[in-house]
């Protein structure tokens, strides 16, 4: 068994030059956002989730990044809203959240 029943990797990652990156679509509030709430709702530590920042995952020009593990499943997202709706679907009831999907 994983340590972590889910682990998640947010990209937060900042280009220079201006292009597209995940920090541009607020990604680092929402990477807290969730961990916050993720430790409110007594969900963090081992067998639960962790919640962690990732380098580039070479998708943003598809938007802000989110990987789930271990089944590898790639989000992207808008606002709390769609966090949430991650939170509650996926992380707790199991359930991939499909319009969010990164393709």
């Amino acid at each position: 068994m994983s340590y972590f029943r889910y682990h998640l990797f947010f990209c937060t990652n900042r280009r220079e030059d201006g292009a597209p990156c995940c920090t541009q679509h607020g990604a680092v509030n929402m990477r807290g956002y969730l961990k916050e709430r993720v430790k409110r709702l007594g969900l963090a530590g081992p067998g639960g989730i962790r919640v962690n920042t990732a380098g580039c995952l070479d998708r943003c020009e598809k938007g802000p990044v989110i990987v789930v593990y271990p089944e590898g499943v790639w989000y992207t997202f808008v606002d709390r809203e769609d966090i949430d709706e991650i939170l509650e679907k996926h992380l707790v009831n199991g359930e991939i959240v499909e319009r969010l999907l990164l393709k």
